[in-house]
């Protein structure tokens, strides 16, 4: 025998899920019975004397030859479109009626709390404050042993002159998750201010280009005034800031080509 899960569905009660044929009319008849079990269910003073915790019966559902569960409406306070589930059961014909189980569960319009995320699946970019730690797991797949070499020849020549011997360096999927990110982000070619720009960040001579494979397509804004400054940057991202930008400095109020001047008057003497 079984009983429906938390997470059964109901779209159909009221109607005999399963096989019809299955659904035992003396379990279908004790309706009393489980609205009986499930009024002893309900917690002593949980609710008001004049509240009626178990409501209108809603529904029988077969669980097999020998079982079936009813529903009943839920008045719980904090659970509306919840229902009490009763599973009764009988070994065969004539013989009693007794009741297995008595759940509370949740309807198709329940309130029910969203479905778990670990935490590490919750964590987003600027969450991390002062003082907070944040490990990285054992198995990454952003990160290599150090002695592979990181398949990024660029990164390896340089930490093969400094000697810095980093345990882990990032692996050939974590930049490329990087790039993607970077990519898409506020200092990416699809940005809005992007879009606007009179050049790109390519061609600006503030633009530092960074080192190994990454510096094809990324590097650091170094001006000040730029709202990239400090950032990494794709090549094809750019602002109003960039270094060869023009500003016409003429007038923009039009001047005739003719200009008269009516400061001064000139007399023509008179023939007489």
């Amino acid at each position: 025998m079984t009983s429906p899960g938390a997470g059964a569905p109901f779209e159909d009660a009221g109607q005999p899920g399963g096989d019809a044929a299955h659904l035992d009319p003396e379990l279908a008849a004790a309706v009393a019975l489980a609205r009986a079990a499930a009024e002893e269910e309900v917690e002593p003073g949980a609710e008001p004397e004049t509240a009626e915790p178990v409501g209108a019966h809603v529904g029988v559902e077969a669980e097999g030859p020998h079982a079936a569960t009813h529903f009943f409406e839920s008045n719980y306070s904090g659970y509306v479109g919840w229902r009490w589930a009763v599973t009764v059961a009988s070994v065969g014909p004539g013989e009693p009626v007794t009741v297995s189980e008595v759940v509370l569960l949740p309807g198709p319009d329940a309130l029910t709390a969203p479905d778990w995320v670990p935490w590490s699946d919750r964590v987003q970019p600027g969450d991390l404050g002062a003082g907070d730690l944040l490990p990285t797991e054992p198995d990454d797949p952003r990160l290599v042993p150090g002695y592979t070499g990181g398949d990024d020849p660029a990164f390896d020549e340089v930490a093969t002159e400094l000697g810095l011997g980093r345990k882990r360096v990032l692996s050939l999927e974590g930049r490329l998750e990087a790039a993607d990110r970077w990519h898409a982000g506020d200092f990416g070619p699809r940005s809005e201010i992007a879009k606007m720009a009179p050049a790109t960040c390519g061609t600006c001579g503030f633009f530092l280009k960074i080192a190994g494979s990454m510096g094809a397509a990324f590097g650091v804004c170094a001006n000040d005034v730029s709202p990239g400054d400090g950032r990494v940057v794709h090549v094809e991202f750019g602002c109003g800031a960039h270094s060869e930008v023009e500003v016409d400095t003429s007038s923009t109020v039009p001047v005739a080509e003719i200009v008269y001047d009516d400061t001064s008057v000139e007399y023509e003497p008179r023939n007489q």
